[in-house]
């Protein structure tokens, strides 16, 4: 089996709400989700979601490979853009064709991937992210209700910006999933999109902790930020997680070494094996492994495998438009099915007929203000608008007025 060449498409996900986080908000909910398909000489096609980045470049280093050596050329295409590929867009087109190869080579066996890679079990645990932080409370006592419609138990939502505000939603959460059955209480985190300083984050998740308790909080301080991340640790009761703009296992040593995070996450779109890598590398630090992102079909097959998984990310409950996955929620787990690959279909002529969504702004923004608010961001604000009209919130330098 040879590898021919590859495809690209762009569809979107349909939030029908608006989505985002401390950083800003995709208004409309509409999100691109960027695809990529590898073909073969016996009829094969990988699916993989993620960036098209550099991709003929990236794909010039398995071009006519066989792709069920998949772990060999997720090193060669590594070592292909070795000066960009270690980090951002790059690293997430390498993903995108790693996830591809691994859905070929599980067809080519006849068998669904989480069987391929060990995997004992096709029940996934996973919890409720609504990507939450632009709804109202009416908007999202209705969205958790449907995650505990699906019997989800734990939920992980965006806040940062407002210690009050952020402690009233995740009780409201917390009520909605105590409401929804009887059983041990909800699980809940809080993810700051690397929004806080250390001593805004201690101090923020000091406060919620009086009266709540908190699982994890997500990014309190930047990624890479070892030393910072480790004092958050210390100053709080709940456990630090972190990893998902990790990219390269070089990003997360650091982290591990310093005793930094105590939950080690990778986004779906950095690829299989990078996962299985980072699952590892936990493993070796006692530490669990969690996938995060929208629809994380291959992470989830690979979570299957991995002694340390603790739960993955659910966000919408719906895949991306022409998209089919062979995998569906059920009694707070990703159930997933038999299709041999990692069980995703996809209508390319329903996809080229619709139109995209454009990323402009929203979370991809990282706030001029973000780590040296003074004051709390205010309510249906949650980031700046210059163009509406809307005023920011004063930085440090005016805050006495001056």
């Amino acid at each position: 089996m040879r590898i021919t060449g590859f495809r690209t498409l762009q569809t979107v996900q349909e939030w029908g709400r608006p989505v985002g986080d401390a950083n800003g908000v995709f208004a409309d909910g509409r999100i691109p989700v960027p695809i990529i398909l590898v073909d073969t000489d016996e009829g094969i096609t990988g699916i993989g979601l993620g960036p098209h980045a550099d991709a003929d470049a990236v794909f010039a280093a398995i071009d006519g490979e066989d792709p069920r050596g998949v772990t060999a050329l997720y090193d060669r295409m590594l070592r292909h853009r070795f000066k960009t590929g270690h980090a951002g867009a790059v690293f997430g087109t390498i993903g995108a064709f790693d996830t591809a190869l691994w859905d070929i080579k599980a067809q080519a066996a006849g068998e669904p991937l989480w069987r391929l890679l060990g995997g004992r079990d096709r029940h996934v645990p996973a919890y409720a992210s609504g990507l939450d932080i632009g709804l109202t409370d009416a908007e999202l006592v209705a969205v958790y209700q449907d995650y505990a419609e699906h019997g989800l138990r734990a939920a992980k939502l965006k806040g940062g910006l407002d210690v009050d505000r952020d402690r009233h939603r995740l009780t409201l959460v917390r009520e909605v999933l105590a409401g929804a059955a009887r059983g041990p209480r909800p699980v809940l985190m809080l993810d700051a999109n690397e929004s806080w300083s250390r001593k805004q984050a201690v101090r923020h998740v000091g406060e919620l902790e009086r009266t709540l308790d908190l699982t994890w909080v997500e990014e309190p301080v930047r990624r890479w930020d070892a030393d910072g991340l480790a004092a958050v640790g210390r100053g709080i009761r709940a456990a630090v997680a972190s990893g998902e703009n990790l990219s390269g296992l070089e990003q997360f040593r650091p982290l591990l070494a310093a005793g930094a995070i105590d939950i080690v996450q990778t986004s779906a779109v950095w690829g299989i094996t990078h996962f299985l890598r980072v699952a590892t590398l936990a493993h070796a630090h006692e530490l669990p492994v969690s996938p995060v992102g929208n629809t994380p079909i291959g992470l989830l097959h690979a979570a299957t495998s991995a002694p340390n998984h603790l739960a993955a990310e659910l966000q919408d409950l719906l895949p991306p438009q022409g998209v089919f996955v062979d995998a569906h929620v059920e009694d707070g787990h990703f159930v997933l099915g038999d299709s041999p690959g990692i069980g995703i279909r996809i209508d390319e002529d329903l996809i080229r007929a619709r139109p995209g969504a454009t990323a402009r702004g929203g979370p991809n923004v990282r706030p001029d203000w973000a780590g040296r608010r003074l004051l709390p961001v205010p309510e249906g604000m949650p980031v700046p608008r210059h163009r509406t009209g809307v005023v920011r919130p004063l930085p440090l330098r005016q805050a006495d007025g001056k």
